[in-house]
C-alpha cells in the first residue's frame, strides 16, 4: 500500500513529456520545460532562425507525423502552425494533450499564450517569469520613438500595419507606423521614394535568401540611398516569424536606436 502511495504521488508531480510541432512552438517548449522531458522538436528548431537554437542543441528532432509524434510517447503537444486538425484530433482521442499557440496582433496575445503552454506543461511560475521579463522590456521601451514616423519593410517589399504584431512592437517603441493599409502589404516603390518616412524598420534582411529577391531594395539604388540614412533598425527573422515574448526584444532593439539618434 506503502508503495501504491509513493509511486501514486510521483506520477501526479511527474512534469508532462512534450513534443512541439514546428519552430514557433519550439520555442514555447524550449523556454518552459525541463530539457529532460522534451521528447521531440522540430527539424527547424536548430535553424539560424530560431530564437532558441542554441537550447535546442542535442535534443531530439522528430517529423511532425502522427506516427513520428506517438513514438515519442508525448502527454502534450505543442504547435502553431505545424501538423493539422485531423492530427489534433488522432492525438486527442489517444490522450495527448495538444495546446496551440494562437496568432495575436498584440501583447495581450503573447500573455494569453505563454499562460496556456505553461499552464500546460505545469509550468505556470515559469511562464510568469518570462511574461515578466517581457512587460519589463515594453516598459523600458515605451515613447523613445517621440512619435517618428516609421515604415516596416522586408527584403520582399512587404510592410506591416494596424493589426499586425510588428505594429505593436513599434507602438511599443513609441513609433508611429507609416504604413496606410491594416495588416501585411505590399509597398510602392514610387510612392516610397516621393513620400519617404522619418525611419525605417528591417526585417527578415539578415536572411541571404530573402535578400536577393528582385524587388529587395538592394537592387533599387534609389531606395537604398533613402534607407542608407534612414535605417533605424534591422531586426532578426529569429524575432519576427513567431508571436512570442521575444516580439518585446524587437521593441527594446527599436528603443535604443531612437535614444541613440
Amino acid at each position: 500500500m506503502a508503495l501504491a502511495v509513493l509511486c501514486g504521488g510521483y506520477a501526479a508531480s511527474a512534469a508532462p513529456r512534450v513534443v512541439s510541432l514546428d519552430q514557433c512552438a519550439d520555442q514555447y517548449v524550449l523556454a518552459l520545460s525541463p530539457r529532460a522531458d522534451i521528447v521531440g522538436l522540430s527539424y527547424r528548431a536548430d535553424d539560424d532562425d530560431s530564437y532558441l537554437r542554441a537550447e535546442a542543441a542535442g535534443l531530439p528532432l522528430r517529423r511532425a507525423s502522427l506516427e513520428a509524434v506517438l513514438a515519442s510517447r508525448p502527454d502534450v503537444v505543442v504547435r502553431y502552425w505545424g501538423g493539422d486538425e485531423l492530427m489534433t484530433r488522432r492525438l486527442t482521442a489517444r490522450g495527448v494533450r495538444v495546446v496551440k499557440v494562437e496568432d495575436t496582433n498584440d501583447f495581450d496575445g503573447v500573455r494569453a499564450n505563454v499562460r496556456r503552454v505553461a499552464q500546460a506543461l505545469d509550468r505556470a511560475p515559469q511562464g510568469e517569469a518570462i511574461i515578466a521579463r517581457m512587460d519589463a522590456r515594453l516598459r523600458a521601451a515605451k515613447g523613445a520613438g517621440a512619435g517618428r514616423r516609421a515604415l516596416y519593410l522586408t527584403p520582399g517589399g512587404f510592410t506591416a500595419g494596424q493589426g499586425t504584431l510588428i505594429d505593436a512592437m513599434m507602438t511599443a517603441a513609441g513609433l508611429r507606423n507609416a504604413a496606410s493599409s491594416p495588416g501585411f502589404a505590399p509597398v510602392s516603390l514610387e510612392r516610397l521614394v516621393a513620400h519617404p518616412p522619418d525611419a525605417f524598420v528591417l526585417g527578415f534582411f539578415d536572411r541571404p535568401a530573402l535578400s536577393v529577391q528582385h524587388w529587395s531594395p538592394g537592387r533599387r539604388g534609389a531606395l537604398r540611398k533613402l534607407m542608407a540614412g534612414r535605417t533605424l533598425a534591422t531586426l532578426p527573422g529569429a524575432i519576427l516569424g513567431c508571436p512570442a515574448w521575444f516580439a518585446a526584444d524587437g521593441a527594446q532593439t527599436l528603443a535604443l536606436q531612437a535614444r541613440a539618434r
